[in-house]
């Protein structure tokens, strides 16, 4: 009877085995859906991203939203949607119309976020030039040749970065405040400002001119005037539009600029 129970607990030992194995080389489903989170990049990313980072992992302005105890405590936008809806305007945050399946759709792209950045150990870069670089000079001329030239600024960028590194520069532009935003203000009598802005609510607009000097106005509605002048929209607005040919194929092109 003893060898007989070793036979059979070896023998179930060796199914659980051959089952963890099996389950181990299965990749687990996502926890959120992958189109929700896809929609809530694009809105994310062109309507947060200038202050946020278009990864939500901080810009100059705005802090980094994988570490904020308000989408830690999240479950399905109920303490994010709050803040898309009313905004922040002690703190310059502007606020956003977004219906409800916008909100949950950015909750799950940050929450989705946070998963991606707590398994970073895990994380391989595989090879990313797979693209067309034909492909990419036509897209190229069409998107980007307004504002950049291969023989200008772009002129041996190859040599400078690695692939992913180039890739994520045109994703994921730096940004520099003063280098990328102004704003400009234009009181009745006609009188402008424009300059860096401090501070932009609903109620005060401050901002410091190319000379250091200060200005602050107080808003009623919509007086002043106010302009926003995003350097980067361009960039903010093709992430929105970018398809996964249109990144491969022009990082393709792009590499090849050494």
């Amino acid at each position: 009877m003893k060898d007989r129970m070793t036979h059979t607990q070896t023998r179930l030992a060796a199914l659980l085995l051959a089952a963890a194995v099996t389950a181990l080389g299965q990749a687990p489903p996502p926890k959120y859906d992958p189109a929700s989170v896809e929609r809530g990049r694009q809105n994310f990313a062109s309507t947060c991203g200038f202050c946020h980072g278009t990864s939500a992992k901080g810009g100059e302005k705005g802090p980094d939203l994988l570490r904020s105890v308000l989408v830690l405590h999240d479950e399905h936008g109920e303490t994010i949607g709050p803040v898309i809806l009313n905004g922040r305007p002690d703190k310059g945050m502007p606020h956003f119309a977004f219906t409800p399946a916008q909100i949950t759709d950015i909750a799950n792209f940050l929450h989705n976020a946070v998963l991606s950045a707590e398994d970073r150990d895990n994380y391989k870069i595989l090879n990313i030039v797979t693209g067309d670089p034909k492909a990419g000079v036509v897209y190229f001329k069409a998107n980007c040749e307004s504002c950049h030239s291969v023989s200008g600024d772009l002129k041996g960028i190859a040599s400078k970065y690695d692939a992913a590194t180039l890739q994520g520069k045109f994703i994921e532009p730096n940004q520099s405040p003063g280098d990328w935003i102004t704003v400009t203000v234009t009181l009745p009598s006609g009188e402008s400002f424009s300059g860096v802005p401090l501070n932009l609510d609903d109620f005060n607009v401050s901002l410091r001119d190319d000379k250091g000097n200060y200005h602050s106005f107080r808003r009623v509605k919509d007086v002043p005037k106010v302009e926003i002048h995003n350097r980067l929209q361009a960039h903010l607005d093709l992430v929105r539009r970018y398809s996964d040919d249109d990144i491969h194929n022009l990082t393709a092109y792009l590499v090849t600029l050494k």
